[in-house]
């Protein structure tokens, strides 16, 4: 009999305990991916197979907020998903790099304070990571209120993790409102790192005691748009402009662009192809 139709006769998978057996025997794991198109690919977890994760072992591993995250971000409630290694990993780095931000920055923000009066006039970036903070806030109440779609509030979260890492400003007023936001947000999903970070902050008690975090829907109005410049057809500049702003005022601001300048200076302006919130091109001779 073929190895094929023993596996397929047996109701087994070339994966049925294999990559315990390749590691114990430290061969290359790489090798599944060959044998499973050989003869079958996985099948789903089964105690029948033998082939499910230990949720203690995984917890000793990992931790309890990891697994946690991990199995309400893998798939949507309706659906089954596979457990991998990778993606497990994938949620344990995530759980690290938001526990090594926030705690790297807890000088920035331990003693801070701030109010609504604290936000006015802010930089152009402090501006924009409140804005992400606040969207995220609306994302992830709405996926969990709507649907229970946990796998998408995750993926935000991760979204404003990573913008955080790319915010050079820094500003202590704005980072104590995101870190405490950001943390009452995660709680529910990594409640036992949550509530060491609250506390961290200076804060008292449980996460869990405490209002989950509500969004300013004044920030997610937007009042400028960002339309890309062509200049006879082909791609030079992208401008930000008021949502209302006329064919004329869009032009001149893409006349003093400085990218937009070097080519139109000195060339007459023949016509202007406008869509609103869309597009400018420049027609110049």
């Amino acid at each position: 009999m073929k190895i094929k139709d023993f596996l397929k006769e047996n109701h087994l998978n070339i994966n049925d305990n294999a990559k315990l057996l390749l590691e114990k025997l430290a061969i290359d794991t790489s090798i599944l991916s060959k044998l499973e198109e050989a003869y079958g690919k996985s099948d789903k977890m089964s105690k029948s197979k033998h082939n499910t994760v230990d949720p203690d072992e995984m917890i000793k591993k990992y931790g309890a907020d990891t697994v946690r995250l991990y199995t309400l971000f893998a798939a949507p409630p309706e659906n089954n998903f596979d457990w991998t290694e990778s993606g497990i990993e994938g949620a344990h780095r995530f759980v690290k790099r938001f526990f090594n931000y926030i705690t790297q920055h807890l000088d920035l923000v331990k003693d801070v304070s701030y109010c609504e009066e604290d936000f006015k006039n802010l930089s152009e970036e402090d501006l924009k990571i409140r804005k992400k903070l606040h969207w995220t806030i609306k994302k992830v109440r709405s996926d969990i209120e709507r649907n229970f779609q946990f796998n998408t509030a995750i993926a935000a979260m991760m979204e404003l993790l990573n913008d955080l890492y790319d915010y050079k400003s820094k500003n202590p007023k704005v980072l104590r409102e995101v870190f405490e936001k950001f943390i009452l947000l995660i709680s529910p999903f990594t409640p036992f790192m949550a509530d060491f970070l609250w506390n961290k902050l200076g804060n008292t008690g449980f996460t869990i005691n405490y209002p989950y975090p509500t969004y300013d829907e004044n920030l997610l109005i937007e009042k400028e748009k960002e339309i890309p410049v062509q200049v006879n057809g082909k791609l030079r500049a992208t401008i930000k402009v008021p949502l209302d702003a006329s064919e004329e005022e869009v032009v001149n601001i893409a006349l003093n662009n400085v990218d937009v300048k070097k080519w139109t200076e000195g060339k007459q302006l023949v016509k202007t192809i406008f869509i609103q919130g869309k597009i400018l091109n420049l027609i110049v001779k």
